[in-house]
């Protein structure tokens, strides 16, 4: 079997959890069938790059993606099944299926339905985005929900898409690289104090993950809790703008608040997480979130929103704990994530318990080796 997988991302070029979906989906792939990875961008060890026409470098970015998508087609000839995630690709693989006639998987990391913010983004083009998740979806020959929770989103958001074409095949994590790790100098360098609490949050700055909540619920923590936001790559110069100056506030506000906002590397991640009492979650949109898993692969306790996939990764009580969002009280969220924050680092034995669960949980309930040999068993049941 020969398959095209379809995407924006993939290493070096990773800055959101389909990315991380990619790269190790394909690492398992590769020992089980033949694989091509086209990617955006310039050619990449292990992916065939695809880069914008520069004559749309001017226009809407979503134009430009729609050409990056028909230069993958292209390049498709020959293969037995495309594979696509993201609608940055989806109509890459929607064209590949009519073009060459052979099956479409898509892999729903997200919906546009779901981010209506993504209109700040890119303006016009959100409509066109929404049009090729949309059509890609409408003709897919599966869909698949990386949480029965996003499962669930995929039928409410299409009806019309026939219910056994969408299937869960839920994200894993490589605990052989997610792990405690006793290194500590990228904190250090900051300024950090490792013998008081640490709040820890990383992820993109975009409405979705919900940095503006957790800003303002730590001003409700507890002195002495210490507050460290890896938190970069903003949607649009006013959310940046918005981000700084909320962040400059809380600063002003209280002591023992750290912002690294650049990207930073795995290795830097799996410090901060190793040294983190609670990671912290506000997303109000999360199909799975896999840095819940990376989190409590390095033996963090979680305390996260209760949307999407979340509740799937994050047992209540056990690895952590979940915090009800609902968008018409934002308030209320933002005081019982402090409320939550506060509770669990004054519980060190808590803290230390649900550590080593979410540990125990990230090994035995989640592998990708177990995600590509179902992803295969699709493949091979359309073909």
């Amino acid at each position: 079997m020969h398959t095209a997988i379809l995407t924006r991302e993939f290493p070096p070029d990773v800055y959101g959890g389909a990315g991380v979906h990619v790269q190790y989906l394909v690492r398992e792939l590769r020992t089980l069938i033949d694989v091509d990875v086209h990617a955006f961008g310039a050619d990449k060890p292990g992916a065939h790059g695809h880069a914008p026409n520069p004559r749309l470098e001017a226009a809407n970015a979503a134009l430009g993606t729609l050409g990056v998508d028909l230069d993958m087609v292209a390049a498709c000839d020959g293969v037995d099944l495309a594979h696509s995630h993201t609608w940055y690709a989806n109509m890459a693989g929607h064209w590949a299926k009519l073009l060459y006639d052979i099956p479409h998987v898509v892999t729903a990391h997200s919906l546009e339905p779901r981010r209506p913010w993504k209109a700040e983004q890119l303006g016009g083009g959100y409509r066109l985005s929404s049009w090729a998740e949309a059509t890609a979806y409408r003709d897919a020959d599966a869909v698949i929900g990386v949480s029965a929770g996003m499962a669930a989103d995929i039928r409410s958001c299409y009806p019309a898409l026939e219910p056994d074409k969408v299937h869960v095949i839920r994200n894993g994590i490589d605990t052989s690289i997610y792990r405690p790790v006793p290194e500590r100098d990228v904190l250090e360098q900051q300024g950090v104090d490792l013998d008081a609490p640490i709040v820890a949050f990383v992820g993109r700055i975009t409405r979705q993950k919900g940095v503006a909540h957790l800003v303002a619920a730590a001003h409700r923590f507890d002195p002495g809790v210490q507050l460290v936001l890896c938190a970069g790559a903003p949607d649009t110069p006013e959310i940046a703008a918005e981000t700084a100056d909320a962040v400059a506030a809380l600063q002003r506000a209280r002591p023992g608040v750290y912002w690294m906002d650049h990207i930073l590397t795995q290795a830097e991640i799996i410090q901060v997480l190793s040294a983190a009492t609670v990671f912290c979650c506000p997303s109000v949109y999360e199909p799975l979130g896999i840095v819940n898993l990376e989190a409590m692969a390095c033996e963090a306790a979680v305390v996260a929103s209760d949307v999407g996939g979340i509740p799937e990764v994050v047992v209540d009580g056990v690895t952590g704990t979940l915090v009800h969002y609902d968008p018409g009280t934002p308030r209320d969220f933002e005081d019982d994530l402090a409320v939550a924050v506060n509770a669990i680092v004054g519980d060190p034995v808590r803290v230390a318990a649900q550590g080593r669960a979410g540990r125990a949980r990230a090994e035995a309930e989640f592998s990708w080796p177990a995600v590509a040999r179902q992803t295969v068993d699709l493949y091979r049941s359309l073909l």
